[in-house]
């Protein structure tokens, strides 16, 4: 009988990071085929566009927020989620300034 072993563990609430503006990114986890990662957003998020090669599910944990995805605007509050399909522009577009934003982000890699 093999004996598991613990993986990762830690709390998605401790050690965050205090910015004044933009995002921090954080890699929790990492397989072929699933990336999970904390995201911090100040209030003050930077207008970056994505448009990634991968699926990307994300759920806000802490906060208020609107992302911009393909033109439209999804307001978000604590407990929201939504799947992001590959290749499908989007951006933070608002953020929260008390309490600060923190994300649950999954990217999935579609099977070739």
């Amino acid at each position: 009988m093999r004996e598991s072993r613990p993986g990762p563990a830690g709390n998605l609430f401790a050690h965050l990071p205090r910015m004044d503006q933009g995002e921090a990114f954080e890699e929790l986890l990492s397989t072929p085929h699933v990336r999970i990662e904390r995201i911090v957003s100040s209030d003050r998020p930077e207008p970056t566009r994505y448009d990634q090669d991968t699926d990307e599910w994300v759920c806000l944990l802490q906060g208020e927020a609107e992302l911009w995805i393909d033109g439209a605007i999804l307001p978000l509050q604590p407990g929201d989620y939504h799947l992001i399909p590959a290749h499908t522009p989007h951006r933070v577009h608002r953020t929260s300034t008390h309490p600060c934003c923190i994300w649950l982000a999954v990217h999935l890699q579609r099977p070739s």
